[in-house]
């Protein structure tokens, strides 16, 4: 049996270069890719995600170690495709309208695919029709992010516009962002107000864990 000791410690650290051909010998060795993938680059994941939660690593070591995950994952993704693994639900994350920061969004893009969300990252500056059109195509979870005080008002006017076309029900909502609390989530009707990626991962799975 393949031991992934190795691939575990390299999503931790970040080894970006040697992380492919870790993963590679673990195929090699008889390990599937739902193996590799739950054992080893989610589990990864997990101690990263804990020891930032815990402030013992930072953001740059996060990402560092989320885009070592997906290049783990580039590695087994055709045999997962084959294997038909399905993802544990579709998160759609994006940034308001008029708002254009991205860092805290793409994180918990990246944070989430690494753990086994199918992630689709709606980009920037978005009319609240763009989130609407994702519940429409039957995206279960948005998340909707924003950095200004001065953009945090489109949030309600999303969720509003989710509730005026009948679809509030279809999806749960994430809102999230430096001005952001869990007063003002709650004032607005969204579903959750994420600190950061690791507490949307725990909510998340709490849902679909």
């Amino acid at each position: 049996m393949a031991d992934l000791t190795e691939v575990v410690d390299a999503v931790f650290k970040g080894k970006l270069k040697d992380i492919g051909g870790l993963v590679q010998g673990a195929l090699d060795a008889g390990a599937d890719a739902n193996q590799i993938l739950n054992d080893a680059l989610v589990k990864g994941m997990d101690v990263v995600t804990r020891k930032w939660k815990e402030g013992q690593i930072f953001v740059p070591e996060v990402l560092r170690s989320a885009k070592t995950m997906q290049l783990g994952m580039d590695v087994i993704r055709p045999q997962l495709v084959a294997e038909d693994t399905k993802a544990k639900a579709k998160y759609a994350v994006g940034t308001v309208k008029g708002d254009l920061h991205d860092i805290g969004k793409n994180l918990v893009a990246m944070m989430l695919e690494s753990v086994g969300y199918e992630v689709v990252n709606l980009g920037i500056d978005l009319d609240p029709s763009v989130f609407v059109e994702q519940v429409e195509n039957g995206v279960e979870c948005l998340g909707i992010s924003a950095l200004l005080t001065t953009t945090i008002p489109q949030m309600k006017v999303i969720i509003d516009s989710i509730e005026e076309a009948g679809l509030r029900d279809k999806c749960k909502i994430w809102v999230g962002g430096a001005p952001v609390t869990q007063e003002y989530a709650d004032e607005i009707g969204a579903d959750f107000y994420a600190v950061d990626a690791a507490h949307c991962i725990d909510q998340l799975n709490s849902i679909y864990g």
